[in-house]
C-alpha cells in the first residue's frame, strides 16, 4: 500500500472517546500502543517543543521529521540542534537538508509570486516524498485549535485519508504551553519572545501584533495561513 493511498477504517486501532480536558500524555501513549510506527513532523515552533517533551515523558523514541526549505531562520536551525541533544533517544530526520535560496528547487522570488507554489515544492513535496516511503500508519502532530481560524475545530484524532492525524496538544491554549514551556525550562525558539509566535521560513513570516492569532504572521496580506501540508489537494 502507498502513502496516496486509502486504508480501511478496520485497519485502525480502536480510538477511545477522549474529551475535551483529556491529558495529552494519555492521548500519545495510546497512539504509541496503537501505532508503534507513528511519526512525528516538527517544525519546533512553540507547540512542537511542547509536544517533543510531552512524547518524550510518554516514551516515544521514533522519528522527528523536519523540512529544510532553504528559508529557515538561523534559529529555527540552532532550535533543532538543542532539541536534538535534549531528546537523544529520538531520531531526528532533516529532509532536503542544505537547501538553500539559489539552490535551483524554485525561482529566486517564487515565495513572493506565488508562495503556495513554493511552499508546495520546498516543504509539501519532500514531506510526502518521505511518508510515501516510510508509509507511517498515524501522524503526531502539535497543531492547537487557538492557533488559527484553520485549526479551529480539529479534533484530537482525525481519521480519513492515508493515515490518522493525532493532535494530542488540540485544546492547550498559547498560554497553557507557554506555561508548559516554562516549566520545564523547554529550548524554545529564541524568536518566539520577540513576537514570532508561529515560525515559518523568513521571507514569510512578521511578527505577530497585538489581538491577532498565532499564525498570523505567516505569509500576511497573502490571503494564506497554511503551508498545505495539513489543508488542500496534498495535504497529509
Amino acid at each position: 500500500m502507498t502513502a496516496v493511498e486509502h486504508r480501511p477504517a478496520q485497519e485502525f486501532a480502536h480510538q477511545p472517546q477522549f474529551g475535551p480536558d483529556a491529558d495529552p500524555l494519555a492521548i500519545i501513549r495510546w497512539a504509541l500502543e496503537a501505532h508503534p510506527d507513528v511519526m512525528m513532523p516538527s517544525a519546533f515552533n512553540l507547540n512542537g517543543v511542547v509536544l517533543l517533551d510531552l512524547a518524550a515523558k510518554a516514551g516515544y523514541t521514533g522519528e522527528v521529521v523536519f523540512v529544510d526549505t532553504g528559508y529557515h531562520f538561523a534559529e529555527t536551525l540552532q532550535t533543532r540542534d538543542h532539541l536534538t541533544e535534549r531528546y537523544p533517544q529520538m531520531s531526528f530526520v532533516t529532509l532536503n537538508a542544505g537547501a538553500a535560496p539559489d539552490d535551483g528547487q524554485t525561482p529566486d522570488n517564487l515565495y513572493a509570486q506565488n508562495p503556495d507554489a513554493c511552499c508546495a515544492v520546498r516543504k509539501v513535496a519532500p514531506l510526502q516524498r518521505y511518508l510515501k516511503e516510510k508509509n507511517p500508519p498515524a501522524l503526531l502532530n502539535a497543531r492547537s485549535r487557538d492557533q488559527a481560524t484553520t485549526r479551529a475545530e480539529i479534533p484530537f484524532v482525525e481519521e480519513g485519508g492515508a493515515r490518522r492525524k493525532i493532535n494530542p496538544l488540540a485544546f492547550w491554549t498559547r498560554e497553557m504551553l507557554e506555561a508548559y514551556a516554562a516549566e520545564h525550562e523547554l529550548p524554545i525558539n529564541p524568536l518566539y519572545f520577540d513576537g514570532f509566535l508561529s515560525i515559518g521560513c523568513w521571507p514569510c513570516t512578521r511578527a505577530v501584533r497585538p489581538g491577532e492569532d498565532a499564525r498570523a504572521g505567516r505569509w500576511a496580506g497573502q490571503g494564506k495561513t497554511e503551508c498545505g501540508l495539513w489543508e488542500g489537494a496534498g495535504k497529509l
